[in-house]
This record gives structure tokens, C-alpha cells and sequence, in this order.
């Protein structure tokens, strides 16, 4: 089924999963956050994010490779993006609703795709434009700055958004110089190192059973959410992967709804419904416009290049 599909449309789909993938593990690291310190949950996660590497690392490729770098200024900037937006978001995650910390995230299509037009050249209509702003004004109406309470943990997550937002468009830049064992394995070391820097200045606390099987399942969940998303960006355009980001907020408000007792008002379900709302016009104008393109292009063809057919006159009358 899969083989039937475009690569910009099967990048798409990795992007969906690696949402599903991250909003479930992100769930997990909330209900933990009430028992243990992030940098806990961040060391620990991180360590168990490598266990999908296992089953995915190329053949053509080795371990002793990750340090091999052909891009080495801009993988650096992919790895320190990778830890700071972990470490910001879980702070996130821990601190205030998951609907909110999802909605300032999503400004990560949004930086995503200015970043897309400045530093990929890529070509962006004026109608994604619209959309883009009528997505920020959907994140304005959720947070709404200025007639509530701004915590540290909005800040963070805004943060968080914007270190993706580079890691995202850098990644589509090397994604074809560097390995992938070098893509996954980096930015997983250096905030390994990060967490662990952390756990040596407060200290730590001894999980239980339970609480190690909620580590393991977000690290799980995590490596496999970011080893789709790197093959996402490998196949479309930043700017065609970014707005899947949307559909995490689907995930947001069933799991706060169901495990968090967390239940937007009305105006942040508007802002909500303007988000998703902006993202799925989004998607399919995309897919409009392609078929016209497709469309046109096969006239051009045929216009440019005639086939004898084309010449014919009318055929005999019918008797």
C-alpha cells in the first residue's frame, strides 16, 4: 500500500506517526512528574529512546560512525536544539496543561515555515501564509497573553518551539550529508549528558517498578516519534511536515480530559478548533494544488510535444 505513495506523502505520514508516538509518550511524562525531578525522567527517557535505534540503524552504517561528521557546525546546532527543546518541554509538560503547552508548541509549524522561505528558499503561496497566521492567532486565543497569568512553564514551552523550529530546519538541510546514526545518536548523547549534569546537582530519587515501566515506554516512545520524524523531513518539505504538528492536539485534550482532569474553556476551544481548523485547510490545499500543478504540467506536455493523433483530421463519415 505504502509503495503506491508519493515521497512527500509517505513523509507526511511519518510525521503523523511521530506525533502519535510523542503525544503518548508525553502523557506518560506528565503522570511521572509528580514522583520524579525532569532531569530524572530526561536521563532516563533518553536512555531508553536508543532501544529503537537497535532495530533501525542501516546496515551500511556503524555505531563508531556517530562522530563522523560531515556538517559538523550545523549538527552541533541540531544536537543542542534536540537537548534544550527536551529539557524545556517536560518542564512544560510537568507544569501546566498539556493543551496549552501543545498549543505554544505549535508555533513550531509556524517558525517552521518562516524558516523554510529564509533559509531553505523554499517557495511558500500566500494562502500558507494566511494559514500561519491564523494559526498563531488560534495559539493568541488559548494562552491569550495579557489577561491571564503567564507561568515559566508557557515560556518554556514557547522555548521549545522555536529550538525545534531551527533543529527541524536544519535537519532538512543535512539530512542527506550526514548518517542516520549520527542524526539519532547525538542530539540523544549530549542530552543524556545534559540530564545527567542536572541529576548530579539535586540528586535523585529511586523510581518503582511502575514508575520504570512509564520511563521505559516514553523513551520507547520517543526514539521511535524521532526516527519518523527524521525520515518525514527526509522525504517532504519542512514546510509540508511541519503542519502535522496539528494533530497532536487531538492527543492533547483526550489524554488531559481522561487522565488529568484538564478541560479547556470555551475560548480556548475556539482557539483549539482555529488551529486545527487552519492545519487541515493547510493539508488539503496543498493537495489541491498539486493536482492542479499535475494537471497542468500533463497539458503542457501534450501541448509541447503533439502526438501525430493530434494532426488528424476528422474521420470519414459514417456510412
Amino acid at each position: 500500500m505504502f509503495r503506491s505513495l508519493s515521497p512527500t506523502s509517505l513523509g507526511v505520514l511519518c510525521a503523523l506517526g511521530a506525533m502519535a508516538a510523542f503525544s503518548t509518550g508525553d502523557a506518560l511524562v506528565k503522570a511521572l512528574g509528580g514522583s520524579l525531578s525532569i532531569f530524572e525522567i530526561g536521563f532516563f527517557t533518553t536512555v531508553f529512546s536508543f532501544l529503537p535505534a537497535l532495530f533501525s540503524k542501516p546496515r551500511e552504517e556503524r555505531w563508531r560512525d556517530t562522530f563522523k561528521l560531515n556538517r559538523p557546525a550545523l549538527m552541533l546546532l541540531v544536537a543542542v536544539c534536540r537537548t534544550l527543546s527536551a529539557m524545556l518541554i517536560t518542564y512544560s509538560f510537568v507544569t501546566i496543561p498539556l493543551a496549552e503547552a501543545y498549543c505554544l508548541v505549535f508555533l513550531i509549524p509556524v517558525l517552521a515555515t518562516i524558516l523554510s522561505v529564509v533559509v531553505l528558499k523554499e517557495q511558500v503561496s500566500l494562502d500558507r501564509w494566511v494559514l500561519v497566521v491564523v494559526s498563531f492567532l488560534g495559539v493568541l486565543l488559548v494562552v491569550r497573553p495579557g489577561f491571564r497569568e503567564i507561568e515559566l512553564g508557557h515560556v518554556t514551552a514557547f522555548i521549545c518551539a522555536l529550538a525545534a523550529a531551527v533543529s527541524l530546519t536544519t535537519i532538512r538541510l543535512i539530512s542527506g550529508a550526514e548518517r542516520r546514526v549520527t542524526l539519532f545518536a547525538l542530539p540523544g548523547l549530549l542530552t543524556l549528558a545534559a540530564n545527567l549534569v542536572g541529576l548530579l546537582i539535586i540528586g535523585a530519587s529511586l523510581p518503582s517498578l511502575p514508575m520504570v515501566g512509564g520511563l521505559i515506554a516514553c523513551g520507547v516512545l520517543g526514539g521511535i516519534g524521532y526516527l519518523l520524524q527524521l525520515k518525514g523531513v527526509a522525504l517532504a518539505p519542512a514546510s509540508r511536515v511541519a503542519p502535522m504538528q496539528y494533530s497532536q492536539i487531538i492527543w492533547a485534550l483526550l489524554f488531559g480530559a481522561l487522565f488529568f482532569a484538564e478541560l479547556p474553556d470555551a475560548v480556548s476551544l475556539a482557539g483549539l478548533g482555529v488551529i486545527v481548523a487552519a492545519g487541515l485547510a493547510n493539508i488539503f490545499a496543498d493537495g489541491a494544488r498539486a493536482r492542479i500543478a499535475g494537471r497542468w504540467a500533463e497539458y503542457r506536455a501534450r501541448h509541447d510535444n503533439p502526438s501525430p493523433d493530434d494532426f488528424k483530421g476528422p474521420g470519414p463519415d459514417p456510412v
